[in-house]
This record gives C-alpha cells, sequence and structure tokens, in this order.
C-alpha cells in the first residue's frame, strides 16, 4: 500500500519504503535516443549515414516479417526485431517497444489469472467437443471416404 505525499512531484512512498516504480526508473536511465559509436555521433554526416543504414536494416526486417505472417516463419518475433533494430537508433521504436513490452506483460498477468485460465480450459474443451462431434457425423454419414469421387482408371 503507498502512502500519498504532499509535495507535488515527490514519489510516494511504499510502507515498506520503497516507491513500486524501479523497472520504470531503470528503462528511464537507459536513456531515449542513439545507441551509436561516439565517434559517429561526433560527424553529422556519418551519423546520418548510420541512421539511414539502421532504417534500411530494420525496414529489411520488418518487411521480412510481415512476409512471413501469412508464410510459415516467425513472423512477428521477426517484426519486433526489425522494431529492436530500429530501437537502437530512433526514439520512436524506443517507444513503442516499450508499450508493446508493457501490454505484452500485462496479457502475460491476465493469463495467468486463475478466473481466465478456468475459461480458456472450458472454451477449449467445448470446441474440442464440437470439432469431435462434426468429425463424427462426418465419419457417420460419409465414412472413411473423401466426400468428391475419384476412380482409378
Amino acid at each position: 500500500m503507498n502512502t500519498g505525499s504532499d509535495k507535488p512531484g515527490e514519489v510516494a512512498m511504499a510502507v515498506d519504503g520503497t516507491d513500486g516504480g524501479e523497472a520504470e526508473r531503470e528503462q528511464a536511465a537507459q536513456g531515449l535516443g542513439s545507441r551509436a559509436p561516439e565517434f559517429v555521433k561526433a560527424r553529422r554526416m556519418l551519423h546520418l549515414s548510420w541512421q539511414v543504414g539502421v532504417f534500411i536494416l530494420g525496414l529489411a526486417v520488418v518487411v521480412a516479417g510481415v512476409i512471413m505472417l501469412p508464410l510459415p516463419g516467425p513472423g512477428w518475433v521477426v517484426i519486433f526485431g526489425g522494431m529492436a533494430i530500429w530501437a537502437t537508433e530512433f526514439v520512436w521504436a524506443q517507444l513503442v517497444l516499450r508499450w508493446t513490452k508493457r501490454k505484452v506483460t500485462e496479457a502475460a498477468q491476465r493469463a495467468l489469472d486463475p478466473k481466465v485460465r478456468r475459461r480458456n480450459i472450458i472454451l477449449t474443451s467445448i470446441g474440442l467437443v464440437i470439432i469431435g462431434a462434426l468429425t463424427a457425423v462426418y465419419l457417420w454419414k460419409f465414412g472413411f471416404e473423401m466426400p468428391w469421387k475419384i476412380k482409378d482408371q
């Protein structure tokens, strides 16, 4: 339980002496912006070229991930990999990745909730029963033959 603070801008402290936002402070301490080497940042044209290269590389990886979405392959993983490449250089990509990580963590916590797990197990069981019933009806009606007739000549 956190106690409030009377002073604006002061972090509210928990009963145990921590403020509860340590992970967010660590992310803020990492800072936003370019992670290019210092000698690259020192020269404007070199830094601009570096950014263009990072953008093109990240774009290629993201496009490959988008192509993998309908095809076999880890599409979303590759897309987030491309976003991580962009995040080494661009603040907007860093913010998108932070937002995505926060949402994925929240979804994982919700999925581990016993009520949600119970609901998911029940829905999966109902779905399997329906699929089994439809399969049984199909086999009763048509047997193990295919619905189309292919005759050997």
